[in-house]
């Protein structure tokens, strides 16, 4: 059985992170803005999660917003972190543009740094995931899954309850519906089509309220 709890930040834009809460301990789902860290602490001390009761990070993909306190928390909480081996050079640089190209990557990597916006606290990961993964070793009930295409190293996280953590693969800023933001377009599709083979109730969206999957048109 397990509780999931929304934080929600916004600096500039809003960003969810999801504290699971199990028999086993605490499971975070991307940590967020550097500028919010003090109101994360208070939300996850609030809900019972002090140093030592965080089993696992779990970071979707290597952007800034999904990840500017993964370093922070890894040190304070003790905890381990665990990404995709194709955004572990994101973190490893504290750049999340690094490989990547196009006209729409140059002018947010120019934007970026104006609002404070553009590198985080660099760190090495401890768990690499890869094409699929079983976290029940680790005390959640839960399947890790490949889904690039937003980036190289985007990963979903789908419970046994069918509870769905996308990270950006789906928003719902103003309604369900398919990120437009895209590294690869035919790594896109492809992670699509994995994610309609999979038995999904519930997704959980980096940006935007949680919603059904029936919600979403294809």
């Amino acid at each position: 059985m397990s509780e999931v709890k929304i934080i929600t930040q916004k600096h500039f834009v809003e960003v969810n992170s999801y504290l699971i809460k199990t028999n086993s301990g605490f499971f975070l789902i991307d940590t967020g803005l550097p500028k919010k860290r003090s109101n994360l602490i208070q939300i996850l001390e609030a809900n019972g999660c002090l140093p030592g009761d965080l089993k696992l990070i779990i970071v979707t993909h290597g952007h800034f917003d999904h990840n500017g306190n993964t370093a922070y928390l890894s040190r304070k909480y003790g905890v381990r972190i665990a990404m995709h081996s194709k955004d572990s050079v994101m973190a490893e640089s504290g750049d999340m543009f690094i490989e990547m190209k196009g006209l729409m990557v140059n002018a947010i990597r120019f934007l970026l740094p104006l609002i404070g916006m553009n590198k985080y606290e660099t760190f090495k990961p401890d768990i690499i995931f890869d094409n699929e993964n079983d976290l029940s070793d680790y005390g959640l009930t839960a399947r890790v899954f490949h889904l690039p295409g937003h980036s190289q190293g985007s990963v979903g996280v789908l419970t046994s309850n069918g509870d769905f953590f996308c990270g950006d693969i789906f928003t719902n800023t103003g309604k369900p519906e398919k990120n437009s933001l895209i590294d690869n377009l035919l790594d896109y599709e492809e992670s699509i089509n994995k994610i309609k083979s999979k038995n999904i109730n519930s997704i959980y969206p980096g940006h935007g309220k949680p919603f059904k999957i029936n919600e979403l048109v294809f």
